[in-house]
């Protein structure tokens, strides 16, 4: 298992490494395919996957699609609008089509569009800034880095639990050493590139528990749902959503964060 995982996240990392450097098309066309694996991985895991749901999870699917190319002709005013016609629509479904969907799905497919759909395309829109293509590393350190920190400082040191119903193995020291070692991977990586130093340190440590509270929501989900993983794409790591989990809270605030601290 260890090595299905190791092979998997070098292989992700490589994906990850080529479409952020590449930007423009191909990182475009690349979270909207991941947007679109994810939410219909939040179907499955929400149980709407059998025929009668086709209409429903289709009307969702073109709202991520027509989101996203709003997003890439940067037509910002018009993405407010294009997911509240999607709301809208998703609705008139559910009223016309009474009683084939209740109102947990319907709930359920808006959820889905946002916290993977626009959540995620927070990743495109970091690239899109001035700097961006340092900055947008900032999710993944925040994210990735994060986790791993806090896997060593918790395996070292954990003594006391952080969430002990919704996740055992996590503890308050592991939760601080993922923030802090975020911060000082932040703190290396502007120093690197000759960058803010304190500034990077403190997006990182803000990032990091953001990435936390993403884990965790991304696992109550499944609890919830009495499932393990949201899916198989990932051998070691499950589907698209378990990976990404940190990284889908991450975006918007690393957006929100370098617009405030470090575009001029």
């Amino acid at each position: 298992m260890f090595k299905t995982r190791l092979i998997s996240g070098i292989i992700l990392m490589v994906i990850a490494l080529y479409t952020i450097i590449s930007g423009g098309t191909i990182l475009f066309a690349t979270l909207l395919a991941i947007s679109l694996i994810g939410i219909d991985e939040i179907f499955r895991a929400m149980k709407i996957v059998d025929n009668n749901s086709v209409l429903l999870r289709l009307t969702s699917y073109l709202t991520i699609v027509a989101y996203y190319l709003i997003m890439y002709f940067e037509l910002s005013e018009y993405q407010l609008p294009v997911l509240m016609i999607g709301l809208v629509i998703n609705m008139f479904v559910y009223v016309f089509s009474y009683p084939k969907y209740n109102a947990g799905q319907i709930m359920a497919a808006f959820f889905g569009i946002v916290y993977v759909g626009v959540m995620l395309s927070f990743i495109y829109q970091t690239r899109l800034l001035a700097g961006g293509n340092f900055h947008v590393w900032l999710i993944f350190l925040c994210s990735w880095g994060c986790d791993t920190c806090a896997y060593c400082a918790g395996v070292t040191l954990g003594k006391h639990k952080m969430a002990p119903v919704l996740s055992p193995k996590k503890s308050i020291e592991g939760a601080i050493g993922g923030v802090l070692g975020a911060a000082l991977l932040g703190g290396i990586y502007a120093a690197v590139i000759d960058e803010k130093i304190m500034e990077y340190v403190i997006i990182c440590a803000i990032g990091a528990l953001i990435a936390m509270v993403g884990d965790l929501a991304a696992s109550a989900i499944k609890r919830n749902q009495d499932i393990k993983d949201y899916g198989s794409l990932i051998p070691g790591h499950g589907g698209i959503l378990d990976r990404f989990d940190s990284v889908i809270f991450v975006a918007p605030i690393i957006f929100i964060l370098s617009r405030l601290l470090l575009v001029q």
